[in-house]
């Protein structure tokens, strides 16, 4: 089975997680804009996207926890009942980046697993696999594209949570390159550099050295997301790196480092910014230490 081209038009569903705010919400609107009908999940919406969908038939919110995997057949559910069919199209774009709750130096999580795997790793992958069962259920193709990051490709000693999450979303995604063959469904990631969204608090800009003219804006990333989702050019199995320095795909061996600004790997920002970086956690390992001599 060929990959094929999914434009979406006015016959066409997409789901959007995240799609409330950020990078979900540029890509809500641009799908919308070509005409598809827009499923938005998202645990709850913002002024700007209830201003912006008021009195948009073609624009479906239902609200979702996607740490919650019942909350997916809710969404299931809606969009059968809105539209009597399941998504052609998947962006994936719900994700934290060390949050406060989810943080590996601040560890504030005793009782169950990190709430940021569960949100950055199993939703993406559980909400794929169920994308492929209702497509091959519904005799129909689709396409997935889940936003993971540069720092899937590098590394940040400040979010190295973060990182492993958005690694193992860009290793999930190599190890489907073969499957659309018999699934018929599409899987392929995108890899911003920086971006300025909401996800950017203003302890994060402090913290990362965060500069404006540095960082993607959220409509270039949704763009980028919109071809991979609808051109047949970018196979099964995509790798889609996109910073200030321009786009690549990334082979999946062997590749140089990102060098461009607002990357994490440009050897002037790291320098500089590297005391900002360390700061919170070494406060946090100071607190840890109670007159230890390590």
């Amino acid at each position: 089975m060929e990959s094929i081209d999914i434009p979406l038009d006015s016959k066409k569903i997409i789901l959007i997680t995240g799609g409330a705010s950020g990078i979900g919400l540029c890509l809500t609107k641009q799908a919308s804009e070509l005409g598809a009908k827009v499923l938005v999940a998202d645990l709850r919406t913002t002024p700007e996207f209830d201003s912006w969908s008021q009195g948009k038939s073609n624009v479906l919110y239902v609200q979702s926890d996607v740490s919650h995997w019942p909350d997916f057949l809710k969404l299931f559910d809606a969009c059968e009942r809105k539209w009597n069919d399941v998504p052609d199209a998947y962006g994936i774009c719900a994700g934290v980046f060390e949050p406060p709750f989810s943080n590996f130096w601040q560890d504030p999580e005793q009782d169950k697993g990190y709430a940021q795997v569960d949100i950055n790793v199993s939703h993406p992958i559980k909400l794929t696999r169920l994308a492929i069962k209702k497509s091959l259920e519904r005799g129909k193709r689709a396409s997935v594209c889940i936003i993971a990051s540069i720092g899937g490709l590098g590394g940040s000693i400040a979010a190295p949570l973060y990182c492993a999450t958005k690694h193992a979303i860009v290793g999930f995604v190599k190890s489907m390159t073969a499957s659309e063959s018999f699934t018929g469904v599409k899987i392929t990631t995108i890899c911003p550099g920086l971006v300025h969204t909401p996800l950017f608090t203003a302890d994060k800009k402090e913290q990362y050295s965060f500069h404006e003219n540095k960082a993607l804006k959220p409509d270039n990333v949704a763009q980028g997301m919109l071809d991979l989702i609808q051109k047949k050019q970018y196979g099964c199995g995509t790798v889609f790196e996109i910073s200030m320095a321009g786009t690549r795909v990334i082979p999946e061996w062997n590749i140089a480092p990102p060098s461009a600004e607002g990357t994490g790997q440009n050897e002037a920002e790291m320098a500089a910014g590297m005391k900002a970086l360390l700061e919170p956690i070494q406060e946090k390992l100071r607190r840890e230490t109670k007159g230890s001599k390590l």
